[in-house]
């Protein structure tokens, strides 16, 4: 398995429209789109940048893991997520280097993209998402 690139970096917030504002007014990014993900408790938007993206996600709910994160952390840098070519052999492979995975199966994330996560706790407090798209 090789990492082919930054696929995008996500940002916890609490308020996605306020935060949007800054990237959109202040960087100067387009928002290319913005999506519910029900599985995850999550709405999300995603401003490109060259060509990997910034993915800002708001909990939808008070019990989500994005609130969860941000009681914990406060708002910032939740995760980095690396595109991969086939993302169960990402995660065999993983699982191979004696990661630990939260997802054992790809699962369904925001623009229809396969994911799964590796446990900070394999990857020097990272949460690392492999991504196929």
């Amino acid at each position: 398995m090789k990492a082919l690139k930054i696929d995008h970096i996500g940002i916890a917030v609490k308020d996605l429209e306020e935060t949007i504002s800054f990237y959109r007014d202040v960087l100067g990014l387009e928002v290319g789109g913005t999506e519910v993900v029900e599985e995850q408790k999550v709405k999300v938007a995603f401003l490109p940048v060259g060509d990997s993206e910034i993915e800002l996600l708001e909990s939808t709910t008070e019990d989500g893991p994005i609130a969860r994160f941000i009681e914990k952390n406060g708002e910032g840098l939740q995760h980095v997520a690396f595109k991969v070519e086939n993302i169960k052999e990402a995660i065999e492979y993983m699982e191979s280097k004696g990661m630990r995975m939260i997802d054992k199966e790809p699962r369904y994330g925001a623009g229809g993209a396969k994911i799964a996560f590796v446990h900070p706790k394999s990857s020097h407090r990272v949460l690392v998402e492999l991504t196929e798209r």
